[in-house]
C-alpha cells in the first residue's frame, strides 16, 4: 500500500547527475564549484593584459581556450546545484 501524503521521488536529470555523481553533500558542490571559478579566474591570458615577468611566470596561459572552456563548466556546475536545491533532491543521489 502507498501513503497518498507521499510525494514520488523527483528524477534526477542526466545532466544534473554526471555534474554531482560523485558528490553527495552540497557543500562539497559549492566548494567543486568556487573551485572552478578560482581555475577560471587563473585561466585568463593574464599575460596579455599585463606585461611583467611576474605575471608571465605565475599565469602560464597564453590564450583563450582555457576560458572557453572553463565557463560553460562552471554554469553547468550552478545550474546543476540550482536544480538540485529547487527540487531538494540531495538525499535522492
Amino acid at each position: 500500500m502507498t501513503d497518498s501524503n507521499q510525494t514520488p521521488e523527483t528524477k534526477i536529470p542526466l545532466w544534473v547527475f554526471l555534474a554531482f555523481s560523485s558528490i553527495q553533500k552540497r557543500n562539497h558542490a559549492l566548494i567543486l564549484i568556487w573551485a572552478c571559478i578560482i581555475f577560471s579566474i587563473y585561466s585568463l591570458p593574464w599575460s596579455t593584459f599585463i606585461n611583467n615577468d611576474l605575471v608571465a611566470t605565475l599565469f602560464l596561459i597564453e590564450d583563450w581556450s582555457w576560458i572557453a572552456m572553463m565557463l560553460p563548466i562552471c554554469a553547468w556546475y550552478i545550474l546543476s546545484l540550482r536544480w538540485m536545491d529547487t527540487n531538494d533532491s540531495w538525499g535522492n543521489l
